[in-house]
């Protein structure tokens, strides 16, 4: 599987719409796409609108597969970019 970041630029009004999305997608992932798709993890970015939005990280057979997914959920999911390699400088924060 290849490595993947997502841009969802404000995808939710609010927090409770951003975690019903992550559970329907987790879910979804896990159930019925585990073949093809894996959730890494998200940052939650606070738009300049106000809304939320997110960049994701997942680990999937192809960027369809991530497409699918994301018709799936019923999130956005076209910008899509390739991670090349990752550099950790410190580990995130708590």
């Amino acid at each position: 599987m290849q490595l993947y970041m997502i841009r969802r630029p404000s995808a939710w009004a609010n927090q409770a719409e951003l975690e019903k999305t992550a559970e329907i997608s987790a879910r979804i992932g896990n159930e019925e796409m585990s073949d093809k798709v894996r959730w890494i993890r998200s940052y939650v970015l606070n738009e300049h609108d106000g809304r939320l939005g997110t960049c994701c990280i997942y680990e999937a057979v192809d960027e369809t597969a991530l497409r699918d997914h994301a018709r799936c959920v019923g999130m956005p999911g076209d910008d899509i970019i390739p991670i090349g390699a990752t550099v950790v400088v410190r580990p995130d924060p708590d």
